[in-house]
C-alpha cells in the first residue's frame, strides 16, 4: 500500500463532507460523497460505512479490488478497509450512514452478524427497488427524528429506529448473498463471542467469563480475536461496554445511578472511574457535552 495512506477515523467525519446531516460521534448522516476531499487520496476508514446508490454510478477499489456502485446497490465498507481510485459519474447520488464499531456492537444478532460477515466478503449488493425505498424510508425517518427532538416521545426513540434500520437493511443484505460457505472452527468461535457481546449489553468485562461460556481458554479466544478483528478480547469486551454506556448516557433517560447498575457496577465511583478512563470525561459531562438533542 502507499506509504502516505491517510487514516480517516470518526472524528475526522465532521471535515470529510458538505453533505453531513448529522453526527454525534456514533453516527453520522451524509448524501453528497463528492464533496469528500480525500477521494483522490488512497485511505483506512476505522468506522463501519454503508452507501445507498439512487442514480448514477460510483467506480472504487477496496483493499486493492475494484468494485461498481449503480442504482438500487448498497456498498459495505468494513472497518480498517483501504479505500483506493474513486470515481463517480456526474449524476451520481448517494445517501451514506456512518457508525463507530463499538456502536454497531450493540446491534448484533445472528443474522446481522452472518449478513456483515458475508458483505464483507461481497462488499456490493444489488437491492429490489422495494428495498431501496425501505432503505430510504429509514433514512429520512431517522434525519427527521434527529432535525426535530421536540415531536418525539424520548431520546430512546432513535436507538430503536437504528436499531430497526440496521435488522431490515442486513436482512435485506442476507437474501442476496449465497450463504452456503463453510465457517472454519476459528471463524465460528468469533461469530459466538461477537453474538454474546451484543447480548451481554455490556454487563460482563473479563475475558475469563466469556472464554469459560465458550470452553476455550482466554489465551485462544484471544488470539482468534486478534487474527479476525486485530484486536483482543479485552479490546472488544471494552468497546462493547463503552458503547453500550454512550448509548444510555446519550439517548436514555436514566439517572447515572441507574446505569451504572444496569451495567453491573458495585458504585457510582467504580463506574464514574471507568468512564473517566475510557472517555476522558465524567458520565456527567459526557451526557453534557455529547447527548442527543443537546
Amino acid at each position: 500500500m502507499a506509504r502516505n495512506l491517510t487514516e480517516i477515523n470518526m472524528t475526522d467525519v465532521p471535515n470529510l463532507s458538505a453533505g453531513l446531516k448529522y453526527f454525534d460521534g456514533d453516527v453520522a448522516f451524509a448524501d453528497r460523497i463528492m464533496t469528500v476531499p480525500s477521494l483522490q487520496s488512497t485511505f483506512k476508514v476505522h468506522f463501519l460505512a454503508f452507501v445507498f446508490c439512487l442514480e448514477g454510478s460510483l467506480n472504487l477499489k477496496l483493499n486493492g479490488i475494484a468494485y461498481v456502485l449503480e442504482e438500487h446497490d448498497a456498498l459495505f465498507v468494513g472497518t480498517n478497509t483501504v479505500v483506493s481510485e474513486i470515481e463517480h459519474s456526474a449524476d451520481f447520488n448517494c445517501k451514506i450512514i456512518v457508525v463507530t464499531a463499538d456502536f454497531g456492537l450493540n446491534f448484533i444478532n445472528k443474522t446481522i452478524l452472518e449478513a456483515i460477515t458475508q458483505m464483507a466478503e461481497n462488499p456490493v449488493i444489488k437491492f429490489t427497488e422495494d428495498e431501496m425505498n425501505l432503505m430510504m424510508r429509514y433514512y429520512e425517518l431517522a434525519i427527521f427524528k434527529i432535525e426535530h427532538p421536540g415531536v418525539n416521545y424520548g431520546k430512546e426513540t432513535l436507538v430503536e429506529i437504528f436499531r430497526c434500520y440496521a435488522l431490515d437493511l442486513l436482512s435485506s443484505i442476507s437474501r442476496h448473498i449465497d450463504d452456503r460457505r463453510m465457517l472454519r472452527q476459528a471463524d465460528k468461535l468469533f461469530h459466538h463471542f461477537i453474538i454474546m457481546l451484543a447480548e451481554n449489553r455490556g454487563v460482563k468485562r473479563s475475558v475469563q467469563s466469556f472464554a469459560e461460556q465458550l470452553y476455550v481458554t482466554p489465551k485462544y479466544l484471544t488470539s482468534v480475536c486478534r487474527e479476525k478483528s486485530g484486536k483482543t478480547a479485552s479490546e472488544l469486551i471494552t468497546l462493547s461496554v463503552i458503547g453500550r454506556i454512550k448509548q444510555l448516557l446519550q439517548y436514555s433517560g436514566k439517572s447515572i445511578k441507574e446505569i451504572a447498575s444496569e451495567m453491573g457496577f458495585d458504585n457510582l465511583s467504580f463506574f464514574g472511574k471507568y468512564v473517566r478512563k475510557h472517555l476522558g470525561m465524567s458520565p456527567n459531562k459526557f451526557r453534557q457535552e455529547m447527548g442527543y438533542g443537546r
